[in-house]
């Protein structure tokens, strides 16, 4: 009796698999005749290692797996392989010190279809990407980040005044100031209160790329892509989405540097990246690479730092309404430093120095839950030997950042909200700046300096002028929940009830706005 057509077409599959399997290993081996393989999780046919994963958070599934096949290993999504690192000593080594090797980007298969190829952030590493990484490091390397602190200070304390006339709308409250900021600074584009229409373009755009972009999404349509030519009627299909994605991106990245160049040609532009970066051509704005560069970077910048600090901030929030005692030593600090008698003030850029708890509070709240978990996966450009252990040339390798903030050996009792952790015992701040959470080597985070010096005036302009606290129910007892997070590229806290409360009695919104 003939076996059925079904089991025999998935026999030939399996062996075609294995045998897929049994040659990457003979060329391996072949390379690197000492090298051993890394270790990992069996796959299974096709799907890899999926089904014993963690769809919603895969670092926390990269970590547990980490306790037994060690602190990198290599596992299987679909059709893909993934070299996983937990450790900050691994990941230094090979994107740090061994850059040349680890500055490329695998194939992220969503990134065309979904309409971000205008990123230089998912680029890879080439002449292009350098291109626009130039035009981004020239607007806000770390000399020219000071030149954002003023209007920083200012969007700071707008939050302010937005958090004291409706502070149940702290989480839009909070996305406005990042979307302001990081308008400001790339395109001189001044928002409107509320409704802005550019800010809904941008929003939305962003919530697709946080949600498509991700390791996890980009080996489903890498195996599967007729999930992208699927009738938008059938489940699973991402036709439609993709669609919307790309008018979406592209709008956010047209229409900004369209408005810079209206404000050029009227004679009104003011300095930004996106202007200073135009000026350099001698006219020749509208075409050409080198606009396109320009005009691509911005939207790049503009995506990237918008999204991060926002959920950074929500992090801080959140981890003030859990700790009372944190929120109070801040504080009282804050008011040892500003408030002397009648000449209280708000805390600036010069106060930073005195205030080295604000500064710990900030590293904790990157350590605590950093808000890019898996960052953005490199590539190796050829294969290598790390450890006793081959790299194969190709290789998707993505560095878990929560693993690495979540070490119990650095970081003793890790779920709890410590700043104390970066303080020496004569109350300075250590030498842990978190640099995990910027990224690594050639790919690290350009606008760091620019988002440290958000995060810092954000922070700091809340805790000296509100207290945040638990929520309380009808009989004023307080609201007890259970954080929780949201999944993809980048994680940020959802809804959660709390109250805050102006620290004095007496502060009115004009107030406030003399301030501005």
């Amino acid at each position: 009796m003939p076996w059925p057509t079904d089991i025999h077409a998935g026999s030939v599959l399996v062996f075609f698999v294995t045998l897929g399997f049994l040659v990457r290993a003979t060329k391996w081996r072949k390379q690197h005749p000492t090298a051993a393989p890394l270790p990992g999780p069996t796959p299974l046919p096709i799907l890899g290692n999926v089904l014993g994963m963690n769809a919603k958070e895969p670092w926390v599934t990269y970590a547990e797996w980490g306790t037994v096949y060690g602190d990198i290993f290599i596992t299987r999504l679909l059709g893909r392989d993934y070299v996983i690192v937990n450790s900050e000593a691994i990941a230094t080594e090979l994107l740090d010190e061994r850059s040349h090797n680890y500055s490329d980007r695998p194939l992220i298969a969503t990134r065309l279809p979904f309409g971000w190829d205008f990123s230089f952030v998912f680029a890879p590493y080439g002449p292009e990407w350098r291109a626009r990484r130039r035009l981004f490091h020239q607007a806000f390397r770390a000399d020219a980040a000071l030149e954002y602190r003023p209007m920083q200070l200012r969007r700071s304390r707008m939050l302010l005044l937005d958090l004291l006339e409706s502070p149940q709308r702290y989480a839009m409250h909070i996305q406005r100031l990042t979307t302001s900021t990081v308008m400001s600074a790339v395109y001189d584009y001044e928002m409107a209160s509320h409704g802005d229409p550019l800010v809904a373009v941008v929003e939305r755009a962003i919530d697709f790329g946080v949600r498509f972009l991700t390791i996890e999404k980009s080996a489903l349509v890498e195996t599967f892509p007729f999930l992208l030519r699927l009738p938008t009627w059938f489940p699973g299909t991402l036709k439609r989405d993709a669609k919307v994605s790309r008018e979406y991106a592209a709008e956010m990245v047209v229409k900004p540097f369209q408005y810079v160049l209206h404000q050029m040609e009227a004679g009104t532009a003011a300095p930004s990246m996106v202007s200073n970066a135009l000026g350099k051509l001698s006219g020749k704005c509208e075409s050409g690479r080198a606009a396109m560069d320009i005009k691509e970077a911005a939207g790049a910048a503009f995506a990237a730092a918008t999204e991060t600090t926002a959920s950074t901030l929500l992090v801080f929030v959140l981890a003030m309404v859990l700790n009372p005692r944190v929120q109070e030593r801040a504080q009282a600090d804050i008011d040892r430093v500003v408030r002397r008698g009648q000449d209280s003030r708000l805390p600036n850029f010069n106060d930073r120095p005195s205030l080295p708890y604000v500064d710990a509070i900030l590293r904790e709240t990157l350590r605590w839950h950093p808000v890019a978990p898996l960052g953005v996966p490199h590539a190796a450009t050829d294969s290598d030997v790390y450890n006793g252990f081959f790299i194969p040339k190709g290789a998707s390798i993505v560095f878990n950042t929560w693993a690495m903030s979540q070490n119990a050996v650095k970081y003793p009792n890790p779920s709890e909200f410590i700043p104390e952790r970066f303080l020496n015992d004569d109350g300075m701040l250590n030498d842990d700046t978190i640099g995990f959470g910027f990224g690594f080597g050639r790919r690290i985070c350009p606008g760091r300096y620019t988002a440290d010096a958000s995060l810092w005036s954000a922070m700091v302009s809340m805790l000296a002028t509100f207290r945040f606290l638990k929520a309380s129910d009808a009989d004023g007892n307080p609201i007890k929940f259970e954080p929780r997070f949201t999944n993809g590229l980048s994680s940020s806290p959802l809804p959660f009830p709390l109250k805050i409360v102006p620290r004095s009695s007496t502060l009115t919104g004009e107030q406030l706005s003399l301030l501005l």
